[in-house]
């Protein structure tokens, strides 16, 4: 079977990401990767709609994006909007700026995501109650289910899936106002997430086996952990995040101020203001889940737009 150059592209609340990658015959092989914080979602869960220049730094990103894609010469490009775009009153607005650098994005619901994420966190693994968990800025994807490839044909199947209104730049907005954070206020961070995932994992009855854990959140904690600079993904990809390692990382973070954050070999710079948050809501999963440690994974929702680009894909 022949492979097709395509690009996916993904519009989150933090961060703008694109893959270019041939695929063909149930495979992905990478082209180029390109990722870029853009904060979209600045203010979002305070006004809500998306700020003039939220929108102007994704816009100028994913153009650049579109640009880097046609060098390539991408035939096929799938193109996705997440949290912030769903909740905001002026996404529209949003899109037809999208629409005028030639990206037509769709506004995919929580479970899509989440499906998406599961299909690509799951590429190349294989394994049976298995969770992925997708910390963004403005929800959290958990998925459990099983894949595997079995006499050359991989299966999926997914038991539960559901999209949580937590996020990395929800969590910061609604509760972590100082800087550095007090106490109280990641007490009352933490309280609100684990009843926000309550109603989820109450429904489960038996722990999952493993646990992967996808985007910026997770990969940035693992970076930190590795004391990468600069970043590696190879190295990154596949590392057992261990709850003590995460909760160490989470007491030093929490008691730096944001510009302090932006020295920590590993981090982002333009990721300090809300990793905090992201890592409250990874550790509360990670609890929930009943387990010590988390794969990392760099296979995310981007790959699984790759093995099934759905309707919102067009040519070029």
């Amino acid at each position: 079977m022949g492979t097709e150059r395509r690009a996916a592209i993904d519009i989150g609340t933090v961060t703008a990401r694109m893959l270019v990658a041939d695929v063909g015959g149930g495979t992905v092989r990478e082209v180029a990767r390109r990722s870029t914080i853009t904060h979209l979602g600045a203010g979002w869960s305070e006004t809500g709609v998306l700020s003039e220049a939220g929108m102007t730094r994704a816009s100028d990103a994913i153009a650049s994006f579109v640009a880097e894609a046609r060098e390539l010469g991408v035939v096929r490009t799938v193109a996705v909007a997440t949290s912030a775009s769903r909740d905001a009153a002026n996404s529209a607005e949003f899109l037809d700026r999208l629409e005028r650098i030639g990206v037509r994005p769709e506004i995919i619901p929580g479970d899509r995501e989440g499906y998406l994420t599961f299909l690509g966190a799951t590429y190349g693994f294989c394994d049976e109650r298995v969770m992925v968990v997708d910390v963004g800025g403005g929800s959290t994807e958990v998925v459990f289910g099983s894949a595997c490839v079995a006499e050359g044909e991989r299966t999926v199947d997914i038991d539960a899936v559901r999209s949580i209104d937590v996020g990395s730049r929800r969590v910061t907005e609604l509760f972590l106002k100082s800087d550095p954070p007090r106490r109280h206020e990641v007490e009352q961070a933490a309280e609100w997430i684990a009843g926000e995932l309550r109603p989820f994992f109450s429904t489960f009855r038996q722990r999952p086996a493993e646990m992967v854990a996808v985007a910026g959140t997770a990969t940035s904690l693992a970076a930190i952990e590795l004391g990468l600079e600069p970043y590696d993904p190879e190295r990154v990809h596949g590392y057992p995040l261990t709850g003590a390692a995460l909760l160490d990382t989470l007491e030093r973070l929490t008691g730096m101020t944001t510009e302090e954050r932006r020295h920590v070999v590993g981090l982002e710079p333009d990721r300090a203001e809300v990793i905090v948050g992201g890592a409250l809501v990874l550790q509360a999963v990670m609890a929930y889940a009943g387990l010590s440690s988390t794969l990392v994974s760099e296979h995310d929702i981007l790959y699984g737009m790759m093995l099934d680009p759905g309707d919102g894909s067009f040519p070029g």
